[in-house]
């Protein structure tokens, strides 16, 4: 079951459901009473890219799938936005990736409404070559109506390494999934969130890692802050298969909720099945440090202002892990208008 079946067939009931343990917190077959149509061409103007300078390639309703290469020891920064435009509508966008051997790639990939209440999956397929490097920043930002469910897998080759950072303010409801086929050998895969969640919206950020040889590193830091009536979703699961010795693999998630009716959900998981292994998982839900508001205060800084730099030092340390420079600096600034403008 799947939305994107449901979205094909226009049969609801393969939509995923609470009954689904990894959907659990996520239901789609409850929400949805009714499939928007098919999406009409689209003929308006896009919003303007985040990074103009970005080669761009741009999927409107799914109208075709996108195809990013990188050669053999290439070295590329490329744009991947996946835009909702039009009425609403229900589609599904595919892109793939690949980058050869030794090649580098940047990717900055957003998630976009022109209009809201629409329906989306997009399913990607991430290949890297051996010793080749992707940075994948994704930032699905679209609207309070917003349905979209991401599914990236991505597959490494011994020696490569993937960097990624994603980032959402939530929607009707939103998922961002990555699934991760790790070799070990050398490969290794920092996999990072932020989820900024206000009003009603919901976002879920879902991770699988499967380690399969030896030698292979996972680094993972999802930081989320939910007020008003919001829920954040995480759910990290690393698994070690037999064989997989000498992994070493860390997760954490930390969580701030700002409000009585916001909700938090997180299920970390490892599950290791080989000997000679470094592992550990963290996860802490609370409140602001009133100690660190109090003196804020103290110092004449308003209330609203204080606690909107205590969140940003929060989710900070994820930004600051975002190692291309530009794609940091307008993810920084994206975060201190969401978290500002909900003071």
């Amino acid at each position: 079951m799947s939305l994107a079946r449901a979205i094909e067939t226009g049969d609801l009931a393969e939509l995923p459901s609470r009954r689904d343990e990894d959907w659990h917190w996520t239901d789609l077959r409850g929400l949805l009473r009714e499939m928007p149509p098919a999406p009409k061409p689209f003929a308006g103007a896009l919003p303007e890219a985040r990074l103009a300078a970005y080669i761009e390639t741009a999927v409107v309703n799914g109208d075709r799938p996108a195809l990013i290469r990188i050669a053999p020891g290439e070295a590329q920064s490329a744009a991947l936005r996946i835009v909702a435009a039009g009425e609403p509508s229900s589609h599904v966008a595919q892109a793939t990736i690949e980058v050869g051997a030794g090649g580098r790639l940047t990717l900055f990939e957003t998630y976009e409404s022109v209009v809201d209440g629409a329906v989306t999956e997009a399913d990607l397929d991430i290949r890297l070559g051996e010793g080749a490097r992707l940075e994948r920043i994704v930032l699905a930002d679209g609207g309070a109506e917003t349905v979209l469910v991401s599914r990236a897998e991505v597959t490494l080759a011994p020696g490569a390494r993937l960097a990624q950072t994603t980032l959402t303010a939530g929607g009707r409801r939103l998922r961002l999934e990555t699934l991760v086929v790790h070799p070990g050998r050398g490969a290794a895969a920092r996999l990072d969130g932020v989820y900024l969640l206000a009003d009603q919206r919901h976002a879920d950020i879902t991770t699988v890692v499967d380690h399969i040889g030896p030698g292979g590193s996972t680094d993972q830091l999802t930081k989320g802050v939910v007020r008003d009536q919001a829920r954040g979703v995480f759910q990290g699961r690393i698994v070690v298969r037999p064989g997989a010795d000498q992994t070493d693999a860390r997760m954490g998630h930390h969580a701030l909720i700002l409000s009585e009716r916001a909700e938090v959900d997180a299920k970390p998981e490892l599950e290791i099945f080989a000997d000679d292994v470094a592992c550990a998982h963290g996860n802490t839900v609370g409140a602001l440090d009133e100690d660190a508001l109090f003196y804020a205060e103290q110092r004449g800084i308003p209330e609203a202002e204080a606690k909107a730099m205590l969140t940003e030092a929060f989710v900070g340390e994820v930004v600051d892990r975002i190692e291309h420079e530009g794609a940091r600096d307008v993810i920084r600034a994206w975060v201190a208008e969401r978290l500002r403008g909900a003071a």
